[in-house]
């Protein structure tokens, strides 16, 4: 579990999957991401997914929650993607839109930046973007990220750009 100064960290358990449907079922808040929204089992296997990754690695997506409430608002965490022909230690996030421009997933990405450095060691973090989603480029710059490369990545079988963010472990 992480905390910040608004928000609780943790793993998502089968008992978040409503919360989780807010966000990935939700057409806008997937449109950024993903081009389209998840359908109900996409979201139950996409929980499934990150419930293996904490068993096999010890880190996965986590759920958001507010401190103030204990509701879970969003999901950020570290997360083995590919790349190229490489696998990079990304950092994601993803909100519902009620918690939009509020700071928080910057909050949650700072605070999973400094998980990726302290506790697994790591010496560089990266975040994968849409080329269109500009939101979320803006919490990767305020994250500390710069852009490195750029790529075409398919989903669902539409060919999407995106754009490599970066940060190394400070010393």
């Amino acid at each position: 579990m992480i905390e910040t100064k608004r928000l609780i960290i943790r793993e998502m358990v089968q008992s978040d999957y409503d919360a989780l449907c807010r966000i990935l079922c939700d057409e806008e808040v997937m449109r950024g991401a993903y081009e389209s929204a998840f359908n109900l089992e996409e979201a139950q296997n996409w929980l499934n997914r990150h419930l293996k990754r904490y068993e096999e690695l010890g880190f996965g997506l986590w759920a958001v929650e507010l401190k103030e409430t204990n509701e879970m608002i969003g999901q950020c965490g570290v997360t083995m993607q590919g790349w190229r022909e490489n696998e990079v230690l990304e950092i994601g996030f993803l909100f519902q839109k009620a918690y939009w421009h509020r700071g928080y997933a910057t909050e949650a990405a700072v605070a999973c930046k400094e998980y990726a450095f302290s506790v697994l060691n790591a010496d560089r973090v990266y975040s994968i973007i849409r080329d269109t989603n500009l939101a979320a480029q803006k919490v990767a710059v305020r994250n500390g990220m710069n852009i490195i490369d750029k790529d075409t990545k398919s989903f669902r079988k539409i060919d999407m750009e995106f754009l490599l963010y970066s940060a190394g472990r400070t010393k």
